[in-house]
């Protein structure tokens, strides 16, 4: 099969029918210079929008294609596109090569050796686990909350005014907080495991579309299923997946993982403690466990802070995004919803000798802003979209860049703090305002640049299911959150036509963009003790951390030592990944070191 790349197709290209299927015919007949008939097969690859000149919004495509002639007409096209001038570019075809997963699990079920424990469900945990599983060792897999369809019936009673249940919420249970989100399935990393995540959901039941998408997604009522097929491929190849459960304490003798005490909690009677034999565990708990990184700060396990981002949702009328993306061609129905990224640095404020990042991030086009609380009287905001995108709303978070430096203190989890102060300061101010409980406080764009107090905008109806309290934000903010905030609105404006328009309504907090902490682990993917001995370092010692990677907001797996804990620090909650995607690719990593360390013993 030949691969066409950048290959320009009109928009009708992008509707169903024998019609769109001739335009992409003809456009991979021209690329080839070659009849339309001597194409046998055409499979798209991958498809991306290019708007950049409004007046020529087109698609651009990868395609596979095969020709009559087979293998020797091919290479002959191949060998005519090479001498030819033209934007479209020729080659073979590799196709995907499924994931290949090493079998383990006779030989420690032989010597009775303790099943790994994957702690947490979210994408990283998922993944993991079922990496694990089809390995043959039998993962022991606990979740705080619920499963997925308990989980959507304590948030929607959430939704709707009902008390907020700590233990499963939209940040804990079945699928991790992912699960209320866009279901983005993109990344900046480049993975080798990334394709075989999309697999991975495309086995589980997401649509094969997302293998081809430039920006793939799945949406909230989908992901729903597919989380909940992932957990039945776990069991069925071997797992055990315990809700309600959640890992209360970590055990070490001589710097190596013995036990691991868990908890699971039950509606109509005392929670029951339960200690089992634990030699690896992978942690996989999510941004939001911060009971989690307590326990593990104080089993001693080197943690660090983080730089994260923190500030508000914003949301527009979808058709004005459509507009500004799209141009004339806003209303053509192979576009969809229109989404957008951006981001700029701002120059140093007064007392401070770094410019701030400001910058958008999980864009639900056609979505909502979700009531995203996990802790008693705070109120944390998110987005989410359904896998349509057909909301009369667009929403993204508009997030400022926050470091050690402006937190209180050297706590690893100083960063949780500031969250925290901010998300009980929001539940407060709104409540001041005239709002319920767990209604959050919203703005209007132009009500916040000009520090007037907050009135219902003409234009938006907020989303958040809970309800707003109008007032002014400035209050709940951060004053240099605020201050970037207000210096960047003008400047992304000019960058998106209408972002800062003034009926544009801010809805805050938004606290949990990424972890504040990160629980550093060596090339071997596990975590250190401050007292465990460890290779590359003296007897004893520990490597120095303040110079880290992981110190100056890196990874820092790429540093030298190797610990031999058995702890795997996994996933966006121990600070190595961002997202739906880079956390099951870190999930499936992790799974690859925890088996071929188990191959190596």
């Amino acid at each position: 099969m030949l691969e066409i790349s950048n290959l320009a197709l009109p928009l009708d290209a992008g509707l169903e029918g024998k019609q769109a299927e001739k335009l992409v015919r003809r456009a991979a007949a021209r690329a080839l210079n070659i009849p339309p008939n001597d194409i046998t097969e055409i499979r798209l690859l991958k498809r991306s929008v290019d708007a950049r000149k409004k007046h020529d919004v087109h698609f651009v495509a990868t395609l596979g294609v095969e020709m009559a002639g087979g293998a020797k007409a091919e290479a002959v096209a191949i060998e005519a596109a090479a001498h030819r001038k033209g934007a479209a570019n020729v080659k073979a075809h590799r196709p995907y090569e499924p994931l290949r997963v090493p079998q383990v699990g006779a030989s420690r079920q032989a010597q009775d050796e303790p099943r790994p424990i994957v702690v947490g469900t979210g994408p990283a945990g998922l993944f993991c686990a079922l990496y694990l599983a089809r390995a043959g060792l039998r993962p022991l897999v606990v979740e705080r909350g619920a499963a997925v369809d308990e989980r959507m019936a304590a948030v929607d009673a959430f939704n709707a005014g009902e008390p907020l249940d700590p233990h499963t919420n939209i940040q804990y249970g079945e699928g991790g907080a992912g699960t209320f989100s866009d279901g983005k399935l993109t990344t900046n990393i480049k993975s080798p495991w990334a394709q075989h995540v999309l697999h991975l959901f495309v086995e589980a039941g997401a649509p094969e579309e997302i293998l081809w998408q430039a920006k793939p997604h799945i949406g909230t009522d989908l992901l729903v299923d597919i989380v909940r097929n992932i957990r039945k491929q776990i069991e069925q190849a071997g797992g055990e997946v315990r809700f309600n459960t959640q890992l209360t304490s970590l055990h070490f003798e001589n710097g190596h993982l013995t036990q691991a005490e868990i908890t699971r909690f039950a509606t109509q009677s005392e929670p029951t403690v339960e200690l089992i034999p634990a030699s690896h565990v992978v942690l996989a708990c999510g941004h939001s466990a911060r009971d989690t990184f307590e326990l593990v700060r104080d089993a001693g396990v080197h943690m660090e802070q983080k730089p994260f981002s923190v500030g508000v949702r914003i949301e527009h009328p979808q058709q004005l995004i459509n507009r500004s993306q799209y141009g004339k061609a806003a209303d053509h129905p192979a576009l969809g919803a229109a989404d957008y990224k951006l981001s700029m640095h701002l120059r140093p404020q007064k007392g401070e000798e770094q410019g701030r990042g400001v910058y958008t991030f999980c864009m639900c086009p056609g979505g909502e802003v979700v009531c995203a609380a996990s802790e008693p009287e705070g109120v944390v905001v998110n987005g989410m979209s359904r896998f349509a995108r057909d909301g009369q709303n667009a929403n993204s978070a508009l997030l400022v860049g926050v470091g050690p430096e402006d937190f209180d203190g050297e706590d690893p989890l100083a960063g949780i703090k500031l969250q925290r102060e901010m998300e009980q300061t929001a539940y407060r101010t709104a409540i001041a305002a005239g709002g319920e409980p767990y209604q959050a406080p919203a703005q209007t764009v132009g009500d916040f640049l000009t520090h007037r107090a907050g009135s219902p905008s003409k234009q938006v109806k907020p989303t958040y299911a809970r309800g707003v309290a109008w007032c002014d934000l400035h209050e709940c903010l951060p004053p240099f959150v605020a201050r970037a905030m207000e210096q960047a609105l003008p400047q992304l404006d000019r960058r998106l036509h209408g972002f800062a328009d003034p009926q544009a309504v801010l809805t805050g907090v938004e606290t949990r963009s990424s972890s504040p902490v990160r629980i550093v682990r060596g090339k071997n993917m596990q975590a250190q003790l401050a007292a465990a001995p460890v290779s590359g370092c003296p007897q004893g010692g520990a490597p120095t951390f303040s110079d880290s990677p992981a110190a100056k907001g890196q990874p820092a797996d790429t540093s030298a030592f190797e610990p031999e804990t058995g702890l795997y620090p996994c996933g966006e909650g121990a600070g190595y990944a961002g997202g739906i995607m880079s956390a099951a690719c870190d999930g499936l990593r992790v799974a690859s070191a925890l088996v071929e360390s188990l191959r190596l013993e």
